[in-house]
């Protein structure tokens, strides 16, 4: 079965000029079969059924079997009818006749009529969908099979031209991380005696990689998937949309789709709740412009400050920084003029890393660090805590290295704001690490742990970043 004329990608150009990219042309071998699938035919009941639901219309038929409902469709491509269950009163069949044979499917109604995953406002167009979905994995089942194969995603031009500014954005704006082994004769509490033992090992490669957030969308309109360059089909739920970089795919092709999502500025409609490193690529930076903008903030005017991240601010005003940030962004105003008291914004610092939908250390990553935090020898605690720093996603490493600086720093401080290293622990630990399970009784459990591990993360971090 070929495909039409118009299936190849002969129009595709791989051009580093924007005005010189020549966008492919769409394979339309599947929206032509989506032209030629048969149309609903509503087989009508010709009495009024008293026991007829409120949200059906003339084409149910009440208690009549599966062979009666044949003879009344039979002959008819597309033709439909629904019935009540012989055997299960009170609930409703489709018929559907199609490829010369009659199809029962049980048909749901909670607000919207369905018998799968898809829901739609009438049984109508249910049918509709079902017909062009059914005709056309009849007719390309083998092309569909085979549709992922020679994927036009790497070529098309503007995913080349974003590939190639964050690599090269990258490559200016991250500090690679260094992997340091610990001697295990030597006593680690003195810095200069830790910076002797470090051995250099192959740096750890960076790449803000970012898997796509594709939700179900639909599609109003012909929509051709970007990844195949296939019609996607249907009459709803289509296929799938990137909630953050719009690209849109069949739910199959998502699958393959690289981890290299590029988020838009203009999908990203909060800073506050919005993961990690979706924000940092938005923004195109290395860290989240909040962290940045809040730790400059602290660091010029609140140092000394008594009780430094252990002293709470107004929520109110803390709630006021939060809203500053998702209206206004980098733009956001956290100046003393604003917010006299510093422990707003270092409050709105701890909301902001509370608030992440996947903490800085990662639910992947959680029990490493707990049981790392349990090791009896300090050296080993120390190995496993930089292997597991080693793990962490490019963005969450960054924002961690810079974050455990800046507490480092606040620990200089000590007396005048009373905060050490322990003190920071017991205050960023639960902020920090978070379990993949939100079990209060792990979390309780956990607790010492955690404030261990941001305790020794800020006692060296010299050593371990």
């Amino acid at each position: 079965m070929a495909a039409s004329s118009n299936s190849s990608l002969s129009g595709s150009s791989l051009s580093s000029d924007p005005e010189d990219y020549q966008p492919p042309i769409w394979k339309s071998y599947l929206y032509q079969l989506q032209q030629e699938a048969p149309r609903p035919k509503r087989i009508t009941c010709p009495q009024e059924m008293e026991s007829r639901p409120k949200y059906y219309g003339r084409e149910f038929h009440g208690v009549i079997s599966r062979d009666y409902a044949d003879e009344l469709l039979v002959g008819t491509e597309g033709a439909y009818l629904i019935r009540e269950s012989q055997r299960q009163p009170g609930t409703c069949t489709l018929a559907l006749r199609f490829g010369h044979q009659t199809l029962n499917y049980r048909l749901f109604y909670d607000g919207k009529h369905f018998v799968g995953e898809k829901r739609f406002e009438s049984v109508h167009d249910l049918v509709t969908d079902a017909l062009i979905t059914l005709y056309i994995e009849t007719k390309a089942a083998e092309y569909i099979a085979k549709m992922t194969t020679n994927p036009i995603y790497e070529h098309l031009g503007y995913t080349s031209l974003l590939k190639d500014k964050m690599v090269h954005r990258l490559s200016r704006g991250r500090t690679e991380p260094r992997r340091v082994t610990f001697q295990r004769d030597e006593k680690i509490s003195s810095p200069l005696v830790r910076r002797s033992a470090l051995k250099d090992t192959p740096e750890k490669q960076c790449s803000y990689e970012k898997i796509h957030n594709f939700k179900v969308h639909t599609f109003r309109g012909p929509h051709w998937c970007e990844y195949c360059a296939n019609f996607m089909w249907g009459l709803i739920a289509q296929g799938v949309r990137c909630s953050d970089c719009g690209l849109n795919v069949h739910k199959q092709c998502s699958k393959l789709v690289p981890s290299d999502c590029q988020p838009d500025l203009r999908r990203i409609k909060k800073v506050f709740s919005c993961d990690l490193t979706t924000l940092v690529k938005a923004h195109n930076a290395t860290r989240p412009m909040v962290v940045d903008m809040c730790i400059r903030e602290i660091e010029l005017r609140g140092m000394k400050s008594e009780g430094l991240y252990r002293v709470s601010g107004f929520s109110e005003h803390i709630e006021d920084v939060r809203l500053a940030f998702d209206r206004d962004g980098e733009k956001a105003d956290i100046s003393a003029s604003a917010y006299a008291d510093i422990n707003i914004i270092a409050g709105a610092l701890k909301l902001y890393f509370r608030d992440l939908p996947i903490p800085v250390i990662t639910f992947d990553l959680y029990s490493k660090f707990i049981q790392a935090a349990k090791l009896p020898n300090a050296e080993s605690r120390l190995e496993a805590i930089h292997e597991g720093l080693l793990q962490l996603p490019p963005a969450h490493y960054e924002t961690l290295r810079y974050l455990m600086a800046h507490l480092k720093r606040v620990t200089m401080f000590e007396k005048y704001n009373l905060m050490n290293a322990e003190n920071l622990g017991i205050v960023f630990g639960p902020t920090l690490m978070q379990p993949p399970e939100q079990n209060a009784l792990t979390t309780l459990n956990d607790m010492r742990q955690q404030k261990l591990v941001v305790q020794l993360i800020i006692e060296h971090e010299d050593v371990l970043f």
